[in-house]
Formats: C-alpha cells, structure tokens, sequence
C-alpha cells in the first residue's frame, strides 16, 4: 500500500532535489520515448543535450533563447512569491514588441542612438500598460488575474496580426504580412562576431542581480514574501495588498515587455505575425524549475533553452518532429509538480518504508 504522509515542516532539501528529480525523469522519459518513434535512444539524446554544445554558434543560440525565457522568468517569479498569478506575458511580451517595433518604423530614416533605448522604453512601458488590465481589475473589482492576463494574451496576438498585415506591413514587402526590416539604429548589437547572441544577454543578467538585491534586501521583498506565505499576517501588520498586487504585474508586465522588444531588434529584426514561439508560457516553467530565485531562473532559462535548441537540432539530425519539443516541456512540467509533492509529503510504502 502506498499514501501520501504529511511533513511536520518542508523540506528543504527536497526543494532543492526536486528539479534535479524531474529532469533525470524527463531525460529517461524521453529516451523511452525515442524508442516507440523508431529513434535509437542514444543518438536521439546525443543530438538534442550535447550536440547544441559542440559548436560556439550553437552554444551562444543557447543564449539568444534563454535571454526572454528569463527576463520574463524573473518577472513571473516575483509575482508568483506574492501569489500573483500573471499567466499572461506571452501577451505582454507582444506588446512590448509592438510598441518598439513601432518606434522602430516611425524612425525608420533616422540615425540616432537613441532609438534603440527608445525602444527598450517604449517596449516596457507596452507590457507594463498590458498588465495593468488585470492589476486594475483584480484590485478594483477583485477577478481572477489568472483569466484576465490569459485572455488579453489573443487580443495581444490578434492585434499584431493586424498591425502587420495592416498600418504595420512593408509597403515593398509583396503583401507578404511583415513590416520592414528595422535598420541599425534600431538592432541590437552582437555580443559575439559571428553569431546572433546580443546585448539582451547582458540586460537578462543585470536584470537577475537587480530582482536578488530587491528581494534579498530591501522591505518591498520582504513584504512580497509575507504576502505570499502568508496574507493575512501581511494584512495584520498593515502591508497594502492593492500596492504589491500593482507592483508585481506592473514589473512581470514591463520584464515581459522588455522581453519582446529585445527579440524583435536583437533576433527577428522586424515585426511578424509569430514573434514568441511561446516564451511567455514556457517563462513559468522556468520560474518553478528555478524555486522562484533569481539564480535558479537564470539556470532554468537556459536548461528549457535548451529544449528549444536541442529539438530544432534533433529535427535536423535524425528526422524527429518539431512537436517533440512541446513534449518535452510537458513532461518536464508534469515531472517537477509531481516531484514537489516530496516537498511537503513523504511516500509511505507499507508500514515502515517511506521516502522523502
């Protein structure tokens, strides 16, 4: 007989084990699997965990992927320490892109370089306005933020295809839905010769020290946690929910903006109808694969980089499908909830065996 026993107090350790666990599972899973597609195991692994590591170019696109899976990480992970429930920054991120990718073609001739901090600006205050939406509502009229933030994502996405495909599209561009090419002022600069990594590289990073130091050492982190941990101590010693509930979808909201318009000037280079593959979704794996800390986003944005690296390479190499990908964060997703019930349970088998 098998049952779930309660802990006295959580693990500590098992907070920690708990991603380790998850990603041996997902990488087992994922071998069992290769083999029922016809696929031997070994190569398969080899083609979607190492091989995106042999070459410097691969090595860096590992970068230019993990820079929005953690921007947009470490937004989410504020939120989610004060149990604010943004689900929506793949919306924000477009936002965020559009508002750039505007300022970006509404100088399209202008050489200046300002423009590109412009844009950053301007792309942070279009996720930031995005989030605001649901902050306003959930502190107005008390709804759920986890719909409105999902919702407003297809309104996001919808709109940028019409911008494209409308005001937006390149005039020289066969009525294809695009807009122009944004020129240099407006493109981020590479960190390396020869390969895509850019400077968004550097901001995700400082971005992660910045969200340490507030919430390591300053009162708005302390309070973030109380909140979370426990809100009806928060309110006894008088912390204003409304105020933390703004801060945190406005900062998710500005991150995921900031996000967006780092992929459009740094990877993508103007506006398209599909700018995210899903960053904006994949980023709250990341949060949780990462235990909601800074540090641990920065490693779980480049671990669920990897995914989307090592699945466009498995394609290439040994005919596997684009799909694969998906799988694999799905397991990933299934396997660290279930292994964070070790957390707060042990597993008893029988009367004396238990683990955890």
């Amino acid at each position: 007989m098998i049952r779930l026993e309660p802990k006295g107090e959580s693990s500590r350790l098992f907070s920690y084990l708990s991603p380790v666990l998850a990603m041996v599972l997902t990488v087992g899973t994922g071998a069992l699997l290769f083999e029922l597609m016809g696929k031997p195991a070994g190569p398969a692994l080899y083609a979607y965990f190492i091989q995106p590591f042999t070459t410097a170019y691969g090595a860096s696109e590992l970068g230019v992927k993990a820079t929005p899976l953690i921007l947009i990480g470490l937004g989410l992970s504020v939120g989610f320490r004060a149990n604010v429930w943004n689900i929506g920054a793949e919306g924000q991120l477009t936002l965020g892109a559009i508002a750039g990718g505007a300022l970006a073609l509404a100088f399209y001739e202008v050489e200046t370089p300002l423009l590109l901090p412009g844009m950053m600006i301007a792309g942070v205050l279009g996720g930031m306005a995005w989030a605001a939406i649901p902050a306003f509502l959930r502190v107005k009229f008390n709804a759920n933020e986890i719909l409105v933030s999902l919702m407003l994502t297809y309104v996001a996405l919808l709109l940028l295809s019409y911008l494209v495909h409308g005001p937006l599209r390149d005039p020289d561009g066969f009525n294809f839905p695009e807009s122009r090419l944004f020129h240099d002022a407006a493109t981020m600069p590479t960190l390396i010769s020869g390969t895509r990594l850019h400077w968004g590289a550097l901001f995700a990073l400082l971005a992660a020290g910045a969200i340490w130091l507030m919430l390591s050492r300053s009162m708005l982190g302390f309070q973030l946690k109380i909140l979370g941990d426990a809100p009806r101590a928060a309110r006894f010693a008088g912390y204003r929910e409304p105020k933390l509930v703004w801060f945190s979808l406005l900062l998710s909201g500005g991150l995921a903006g900031l996000a967006g318009v780092v992929e459009v000037s740094g990877t993508v280079g103007q506006l398209i109808p599909t700018i995210s593959p899903g960053y904006g979704f994949t980023a709250i794996i990341v949060a949780f694969l990462g235990r909601l800390h800074p540090a641990g986003v920065v490693l779980g944005g480049l671990t669920m980089a990897l995914t989307y690296i090592g699945g466009e390479t498995a394609q290439i190499e040994i005919g596997l499908p684009a799909a694969v990908t998906g799988l694999f964060q799905g397991v990933l997703l299934f396997y660290l909830l279930a292994c964070d019930v070790l957390i707060n349970y042990r597993l008893r088998f029988g009367r004396n065996l238990a683990i955890g």
